[in-house]
């Protein structure tokens, strides 16, 4: 039984991953990149709706048991997100609006929440 706090296999995180980009490309947003990894941090998915960039954690459940996939992100990892989206966007020169999406799925059920954080 998978604990709540207990980490998903690679397999599973690039499933959920894969039907979090789906979702949102269904939603008009464009795709810019995917993994992007930092030493202090990664970011899920590099989205972008107009000139407007976001950037996207993606928390997956196979049950949503235990408070579900919504409530799996802790402080610790907004705070290592915002810092490497931050980075990314120096690194890219990057110099727009941008925001932090959340998207939960469930047992295959995705929320999306956008402004999350």
């Amino acid at each position: 039984m998978m604990d709540n706090n207990e980490p998903i296999s690679a397999e599973h995180g690039q499933a959920g991953e894969n039907l979090a980009m789906n979702y949102l490309l269904e939603q008009g947003l464009t795709f810019i990149e995917r993994n992007v990894r930092f030493k202090f941090g990664e970011i899920d998915l590099v989205m972008k709706n107009g000139k407007e960039w976001i950037f996207v954690e993606v928390k997956y459940r196979s049950k949503s048991q235990y408070g579900g996939a919504i409530n799996a992100l802790s402080s610790g990892q907004i705070k290592r997100l915002r810092r490497a989206a931050e980075h990314y966007m120096q690194l890219n020169n990057i110099d727009a609006i941008c925001r932090f999406d959340l998207i939960a799925v469930d047992a295959g059920q995705i929320q999306w929440l956008p402004n999350a954080f």
